[in-house]
């Protein structure tokens, strides 16, 4: 389809990296993820649970707690017991790791940033 027949989401992502616009659609679907993705990134040796996390994220507990489920899931955490904690740390995959440095180097782009919260507000279409 060519770029007159696009819907708007169309035009406005035909442009996006394709690996960080997959990403998009299929990790991040949500600004508390964004946020959690740029904590754990700047924060790449954290291993704690969901309330101290939240805690330096500045959300409620309860406000993360399906997003790092999910984060998980994923493969951008790990999620781990700890005694009858649960625990999230950075996954150590190394591509997932470069994954996400684009993707937080990316969201450093005004234009890109517009784009993935068009994304996220619209929805995966």
């Amino acid at each position: 389809m060519d770029e007159l027949g696009m819907d708007l989401t169309g035009r406005l992502m035909a442009d996006m990296d394709p690996r960080l616009l997959e990403f998009l659609r299929t990790t991040i679907d949500s600004f508390v993820k964004w946020d959690l993705i740029r904590f754990f990134y700047e924060n790449p040796y954290t291993t704690d649970t969901a309330q101290n996390i939240a805690r330096y994220a500045g959300r409620t507990d309860e406000a993360i707690r399906k997003d790092l489920a999910e984060l998980a899931a994923s493969g951008v955490l790990e999620e781990n017991q700890l005694g009858d904690m649960t625990v999230y740390s950075l996954t150590g995959d190394r591509e997932m790791r470069e994954l996400l440095e684009e993707f937080v180097e990316a969201s450093d782009d005004r234009q890109f940033r517009v784009k993935a919260i068009y994304h996220i507000i619209r929805g995966n279409p």
